[in-house]
């Protein structure tokens, strides 16, 4: 029996290890080719592209850069993050005056050059620079948030943590695809 299977794998003068090289190289093409043509479009998808590109050889790692690269910032770009921010934000709607903010200061930001990741970057700002809770202030003394008329202080306060609770526990959800941060520095 095992050299009926010796001589199987052999077949076509093709070892079993050429044909798994090629069937990677085939999966390298057909992931950056969904990458090139956006049909990854969630955060979930795009991060378990980016961990095989990581574990790829150099050379597919290399040609995985400038397509993941790209992904990333079409993600945030197209609305796809403000998408899944206000899946995850059903109750207080994710600020998309933030978010806008948020990819305002990266892109100004000199050290935004560390990652490739324009999600995270956007994320980790959010985070980092405590916007969530001057948006939520913000958003929470909007008269439109109560049928035209000017809150009181204490009101405001109160919706505002509703919506800096509910907005902090995505932006946590998040950012927990990343078990270590998508940086070329490491941190």
């Amino acid at each position: 029996m095992s050299s009926s299977k010796s001589s199987n794998s052999r077949r076509g003068g093709q070892s079993s290890s050429s044909r798994g090289s090629r069937r990677t190289q085939q999966s390298t093409a057909q992931l950056i080719e969904s990458l090139n043509t956006h049909r990854v479009n969630t955060l979930t998808e795009l991060c378990r592209i980016e961990r095989v590109a990581a574990s790829a050889s150099e050379e597919d790692q290399i040609a995985f850069q400038g397509p993941m690269t790209q992904a990333w910032t079409y993600y945030v770009t197209s609305n796809n993050l403000l998408t899944e921010l206000r899946g995850l934000t059903r109750n207080y709607p994710f600020s998309s005056a933030a978010l806008d903010d948020s990819k305002w200061r990266v892109s100004n930001d000199p050290q935004s050059n560390r990652s490739w990741n324009y999600a995270w970057l956007v994320l980790t700002k959010l985070r980092d620079d405590s916007m969530i809770a001057a948006y939520a202030a913000s958003e929470a003394e909007k008269p439109d948030m109560w049928g035209g008329r000017v809150p009181e202080a204490d009101e405001a306060r109160q919706l505002a943590d509703c919506f800096a609770w509910e907005w902090n526990q995505a932006l946590e959800q998040l950012l927990r695809h990343w078990e270590t941060p998508p940086t070329t520095t490491g941190y």
